[in-house]
């Protein structure tokens, strides 16, 4: 063969060889993507959880880098927290990082693919936990891994706990704190919690950083009447007096009442946000103006069921019971309703505001699932529940989360934010530990309204940014000077 023409010949098809591989190969993920496809196909759908294979995946990366590893078991078999520590000189208290290792759990048939398999499409890496909070996990964990695999000396622990039942069940954080508080002891903690938002530009537009959560407590309705034989229907049917009570309920609203970080939120978005509604926000933001306040609470709760549900305590029937024979009028009806608190709020009076509201011959209004506390248990806890107070902004790690936010996202604005829902940083919250709140990757609101539902998705690149933020962040706070 001549020697000039085979050469040509074997370029193209060495060429050719060449894309076929490319076609058939996928690109290798970025690293925290990567570990975030793993860790989501390890299915912690709880219930049952089964966090403890997550926690020996994750101990099996860590250990070999220097981390000190504690697994603890709890009394549900395969349920168990992951707590790693990296070790400082001491000489400042540690920062924890923790993340929740349990997710929500899918409806297969309504996601177009697999929801444990970490697939990547289109930039998106889709999975159940994606953004609730596996991603979360990845980006913590990658986070302290960068710290041992560049052996940056440290004046403080950096510990992260990756842990159980934060989406339901007894054995969470604060079930761990009760026996092994010494292991999750810190001066400041980071969890999940407020926002990286990105417009349809795919700018960022804010960056909300929780100081606080909602609480939780739920309302038992009921409803009595005479208990008799279906056939001798009576006027005191304790199931029509219960759907008059909740009718009367469903009407209902409770009054707008803001912190001031959710003042500090509203003037953010009103910062970042085209009229009407800039002015709306600036109105529930500062404005004095009872008028002015009530339309533009009417405006934002068309607008955003979130930001509705930060400016109230809210309202939402999670339970209906009556009833246990075709044939018999039951002689009682229950309603158990759940209400998100903004802190500072009583339990108590709420309890007695929500009475007036459904007040009715044979109606009742207690507290759902308290009824073996005594009377001073049931004072404690509606004081722990009114002393729970937002976490400070004067604090490094809150100073060093601003700052990161920043330079990450240059064009994003920076606030502190009342979660709208409750999380497992309780453990601390009750014992005066600061906690501040992040998912760390801009997201949309598309992407948010995935979260707990179908195709559950996060941009590859947002978990990227956020890792490095996260890393910058525990440099600032935890790295020898």
């Amino acid at each position: 063969m001549n020697i000039r023409t085979w050469r040509p010949r074997r370029i193209v098809c060495l060429m050719a060889l060449g894309c076929c591989w490319l076609v058939g190969q996928t690109a290798p993920l970025p690293p925290t993507a990567q570990l975030l496809r793993e860790v989501i196909a390890v299915d912690t759908s709880n219930p049952p959880g089964r966090e403890a294979a997550l926690a020996e995946m994750l101990a099996a990366k860590l250990r070999p880098l220097g981390f000190h590893i504690d697994i603890v078991p709890t009394p549900e078999e395969g349920k168990a927290h992951l707590i790693a520590r990296l070790k400082g000189n001491g000489t400042k208290r540690p920062v924890l990082l923790a993340a929740h290792a349990d997710v929500v759990g899918v409806e297969r048939e309504k996601w177009t693919i697999d929801p444990f398999a970490g697939a990547v499409k289109d930039g998106y890496l889709y999975g159940r936990g994606a953004i609730d909070f596996k991603g979360g996990v990845a980006v913590f964990t990658r986070a302290v891994m960068m710290l041992a695999e560049n052996q940056v000396p440290l004046d403080r622990d950096v510990i992260l706990l990756v842990e159980a039942d934060e989406e339901g069940g007894k054995y969470n954080t604060t079930w761990l704190a009760q026996d092994h508080w010494d292991k999750i002891d810190c001066e400041f903690s980071l969890n999940e919690g407020g926002w990286i938002l990105k417009n349809d530009e795919g700018n960022v537009d804010y960056v909300s950083i929780s100081t606080a959560d909602k609480s939780s407590v739920s309302l038992l309705i009921t409803a009595r009447g005479t208990s008799t034989h279906s056939s001798m229907p009576l006027e005191d049917n304790a199931i029509f007096r219960l759907s008059k009570a909740m009718a009367k309920l469903a009407d209902y609203q409770t009054k707008p009442f803001l912190i001031p970080s959710t003042r500090k939120f509203f003037a953010t978005l009103a910062k970042v946000s085209p009229a009407p509604m800039s002015e709306h926000y600036q109105n529930i933001a500062s404005s004095n103006d009872p008028v002015k306040i009530t339309a533009a609470d009417e405006a934002i709760g068309k607008h955003s069921p979130l930001f509705h549900a930060l400016i109230r305590n809210t309202i939402a029937p999670v339970f209906l019971n009556a009833g246990f024979r075709g044939n018999v009028i039951p002689g009682s009806a229950t309603a158990t309703v759940n209400f998100r608190l903004i802190p500072g709020t009583d339990p108590e009076e709420l309890r007695m505001e929500i009475a007036k509201v459904v007040a009715g011959e044979g109606i009742e209004v207690g507290y759902a699932g308290f009824v073996n506390l005594s009377p001073q248990e049931m004072e404690q806890r509606r004081q722990r529940t009114m002393s729970m107070r937002p976490s400070g902004e004067d604090t490094t790690l809150y100073q060093s989360l601003v700052k990161r936010a920043k330079e990450t996202y240059p064009e994003a604005e920076v606030t502190p934010y009342l979660f709208n829902a409750g999380t497992d940083s309780i453990a601390w919250r009750v014992r005066d530990v600061p906690v501040y709140g992040i998912y760390p990757y801009p997201i949309t609101d598309t992407d948010l309204m995935r979260m707990h539902g179908n195709d559950e998705r996060v941009p590859v690149e947002s978990l990227e940014s956020g890792t490095r933020m996260i890393y910058n962040v525990l440099m600032d706070v935890a790295a020898s000077q």
